[in-house]
């Protein structure tokens, strides 16, 4: 008898267990098949979008969707504001450039070389700014961003100074395949999808599970053992090589890099982007982009109001859609299953199942 009433509870600990285990595995599953619809969309929109719209503005968007990723995984899961990734995305434009111009590489290689100078200055400023957290460490990123403008400008046998580098070669992907018209596009598409993909493994894995824990209890963290530091500059690191990504792609696309790509104003469009897309959310920085690219390119003639139209846009995500667009559509979503569900409880004299049991 005693030996029943002591594997009694162990059976219980251990189907509670079991079930635990079990929810968390439904989760990820979900987790896992709601990203694979969101690629499969994303492929299937850009895929029919040329027809319709200019491919070049799509490419643009593309181009700054990975460059907005970046900035959404590190403020929405390392909860780290930075000021300061125009350094890194337009470091990756200027290297991109100026290697497939000057140096003959090919498109892929000159990419690559640009990705990796942006891990390496995102690795030494990570080091520096992940010291401090909040309006500091923003403030640091800041000054650090102010740097590498100061260099772009006092550089100009490298950057092209005020007119920039010019006249960029697209080359030859893999020199076999001439990066123009539907191949520069498919190879747009490639890389963010590989981009958005890169930022849903990295969230869900151990490491982002550790670093949105750290974001939000950094005390108990530490308790834990875990080191926030280093998760912190690893997430800046990885976002570093991400902005890079998206500004070596944006100089291939537009064949032209000029100071705006290190400019202070570069760093808010990312976060206005994050902001009007959903911070935290997969597909949030693609709508951002998607948006704020297209106010950019409509609304061009009106010239510096365009600036104030995105300061009220930042001033509305702030103030009435916390969630941006991502959250907004998730509230509706919920508000129409929730009726749904009530219509569905009711029976055929019109009362709810709760109204019929208190009568």
């Amino acid at each position: 008898m005693s030996h029943v009433s002591t594997a009694q509870p162990d059976t219980i600990g251990m189907t509670a267990e079991g079930e635990r285990e079990g929810a968390i595995v439904a989760v990820a599953s979900n987790t896992n098949r709601r990203a694979l619809m969101l690629l499969v969309v994303l492929a299937v929109a850009f895929a029919f979008a040329p027809l319709v719209i200019y491919p070049v503005f799509l490419m643009k968007i593309m181009c700054f969707a990975i460059f907005a990723s970046s900035v959404n995984l590190l403020l929405g899961h390392g909860g780290l504001l930075s000021f300061g990734h125009t350094a890194f995305f337009g470091l990756a434009a200027y290297s991109t450039g100026y290697l497939a111009k000057n140096a003959g590489l090919t498109p892929e290689l000159a990419l690559i070389a640009g990705v990796v100078a942006s891990l390496m200055l995102g690795a030494v400023f990570g080091a520096i700014a992940v010291r401090r957290s909040g309006i500091y460490f923003a403030m640091i990123t800041l000054a650090l961003a102010q740097f590498v403008y100061f260099m772009a400008v006092q550089n100009p046998q490298v950057t092209g100074g005020e007119d920039g580098l010019q006249s960029i070669p697209r080359g030859a992907l893999f020199g076999v395949i001439p990066l123009n018209g539907t191949a520069l596009y498919v190879f747009c598409l490639v890389l963010t999808l590989f981009a958005v993909a890169l930022v849903h493994r990295i969230v869900t894995s151990p490491f982002g599970h550790v670093l949105r824990a750290i974001r939000d209890n950094r005390d108990r963290a530490l308790t834990l053992g875990y080191k926030p530091e280093r998760y912190q500059w690893i997430v800046y690191t990885l976002s570093a090589g991400l902005a890079g990504l998206g500004g070596g792609l944006k100089a291939l696309v537009l064949q032209v890099v000029t100071l705006t790509d290190v400019h202070l104003t570069n760093s808010a469009e990312p976060i206005l982007m994050t902001l009007v897309g959903g911070i935290g959310s997969l597909s949030g920085p693609v709508i951002g982009a998607s948006v704020i690219v297209a106010i950019q390119y409509y609304l061009s003639p009106f010239g510096a109001w365009v600036t104030v139209l995105q300061g009220l846009i930042f001033i509305a995500c702030v103030l009435a859609f916390k969630s941006g667009v991502v959250g907004l559509l998730t509230a509706i979503e919920t508000r129409i299953r929730q009726f749904r569900t009530r219509q569905g409880d009711k029976n055929p004299r019109g009362r709810t199942t709760d109204e019929q049991e208190r009568s």
